[in-house]
């Protein structure tokens, strides 16, 4: 700073120049290579010369992106770095020739469609001076409709289809697979989900996004696939092909409680097991129980397409029986070359009757692997194979003194009651439905209740508590129905918009 304007310029550390005076105004100065104070160099040379002071940043309005050039699109947050990045990247080319010491931004109103950059340039001018300056740069965001976008509009936007079906009458599965899809977030690169008759269609808008659900699939549930593609249009000049891709994914036609009869080839590669079998689960796999003997096994898809079965009942054939006796078997040997036995369940032999023929005296025996569930006067759901007409092939073939009479799948509750003390909720997809069947309401009631009776299956499916449902309890209620504990449920997130209540606090904090 200047003692008195006298002609000696004052550093710190006691260190004395003598000061010179400017050439244009005379002001006294320290000694600098343009002998000109700052305002007088600053009027002789301006070194954002050249640097635009207004640049037009384009932006999408559906998927809220903003165009990178050449062609990318960037999702970028007001007032973040990667928007920082990209509106400096507008003027680079212009800067070649000063130096970047700073950029940040300055505030505007959201709804401006203005965003200003405040930048800080250094600059060697006459005679080896530095100059520093301080300009704003204004960004007008003008609307512009991403590629992307432009086919959602124009109706013919997807590139990629996955088309999942199963050739079965429930829809446990795809209940199942929907839970997984939704836990993994992989529904969120789907351009548009169509719920149809015997399956789901995901449409996408590139084929990797497609490959990388049918990557999903197979990992998850027991299928197989097949793809195929269609020449949409072809340019001669730079010789790129545009496809349409299908992959095509089956998925085995079997479900939980379903009763099979295997292959005898089949039935002893699984140690030896009964033909027919009850499927208490499918995941990654088919797992299997025989009521006979608690034999276990999982058959997986590879396994499955060499050697298929068929569901020999659907749900709707089953039948209501009432447990007249039962008595639990223990310490039963198995034959040579038997696999492993279930430790969840207990075998049992039970006298049943039809809660349909209660005023005759026609009862069926029959092994089952509900003993530890069981009591006399329990209400049970099972498949009469003595008056049924079954038209499979392996069960044609089977000795009919190793058929059983019944078979028994699981224990019956009361539908209402369960429904009115749940108290959680699983989430959907957003999908477009067609030709819906009116038991669909049924059979996700079913769904419901398999994840209340089956733990393994909970384990890989987020439960959220209902917190608008009340759940009526009374000690005339109690039942024995299985139930889901508040420890294995989540609470459901929900946010409010950013710039008011809770998203406000959280923006200040």
């Amino acid at each position: 700073h200047c003692v008195n304007m006298s002609p000696v310029w004052r550093i710190k550390g006691h260190i004395y120049f003598k000061a010179l005076l400017c050439c244009t105004c005379g002001v006294p100065i320290p000694p600098n290579p343009a002998n000109m104070c700052v305002a007088c160099l600053r009027t002789q040379v301006d070194i954002s010369e050249g640097i635009p002071k207004q640049v037009t940043v384009h932006f999408c309005k559906q998927c809220e992106r903003y165009l990178q050039p050449p062609a990318s699109w960037v999702q970028c947050a007001l007032e973040s770095r990667e928007l920082l990045a990209l509106c400096l990247k507008k003027i680079k080319s212009s800067m070649t020739k000063v130096r970047l010491i700073d950029a940040g931004f300055l505030w505007t109103e959201p709804h401006s469609k203005r965003i200003k950059m405040k930048v800080t340039i250094q600059k060697e001018v006459m005679n080896g001076a530095i100059l520093q300056q301080v300009f704003v740069v204004e960004f007008v965001i003008q609307y512009q409709m991403c590629d992307d976008c432009h086919r959602v509009e124009a109706k013919d936007f997807w590139k990629a289809v996955v088309q999942v079906r199963q050739k079965t009458v429930h829809k446990k599965t795809f209940y199942y697979l929907e839970q997984l899809i939704l836990k993994h977030k992989l529904h969120q690169n789907a351009l548009n989900i169509k719920e149809i008759h015997d399956g789901i269609d995901f449409y996408y808008g590139s084929k990797q996004h497609a490959q990388k659900m049918v990557d999903f699939l197979q990992c998850t549930v027991p299928c197989r696939s097949k793809t195929s593609q269609r020449l949409i249009s072809h340019d001669i000049h730079s010789n790129t092909y545009n496809y349409k891709s299908t992959f095509s994914m089956e998925i085995v036609p079997v479900c939980k409680d379903n009763v099979v009869c295997l292959s005898p080839r089949l039935a002893q590669s699984l140690g030896n097991m009964g033909q027919v079998c009850v499927c208490v689960r499918v995941t990654s796999t088919i797992h299997l129980i025989d009521p006979n003997t608690l034999q276990i096994a999982e058959v997986d898809g590879n396994t499955y397409w060499r050697n298929p079965f068929n569901s020999l009942c659907n749900p709707r054939q089953l039948e209501e029986f009432i447990v007249m006796d039962t008595d639990v078997i223990r310490d039963q040997k198995l034959g040579a070359g038997a696999g492993m036995r279930s430790n969840k369940h207990t075998l049992a032999e039970v006298w049943v009757q039809k809660t349909s023929e209660m005023n005759t005296s026609q009862q069926y025996h029959c092994r089952t692997f509900l003993g530890h569930l069981l009591n006399i006067g329990d209400l049970v759901l099972g498949f009469d194979f003595a008056n049924s007409n079954v038209n499979d092939e392996y069960l044609n073939k089977m000795n009919p003194h190793h058929v059983p009479d019944v078979v028994l799948i699981k224990k019956s509750y009361d539908r209402n009651r369960r429904a009115k003390r749940r108290n959680w909720k699983l989430q959907e997809m957003d999908k477009d439905r067609e030709g819906m069947d009116t038991d669909d309401e049924r059979q996700y009631q079913d769904f419901l209740e398999d994840l209340e009776e089956d733990e393994a299956l909970r384990k890989n499916v987020n439960i959220y508590r209902d917190a608008s449902k009340i759940p009526v309890e009374s000690d005339t209620d109690d039942d024995g129905a299985p139930r889901i504990s508040l420890v294995e449920m989540l609470e459901e997130l929900s946010l409010t918009d950013a710039t008011g209540e809770e998203g406000a606090d959280m923006m200040t904090d």
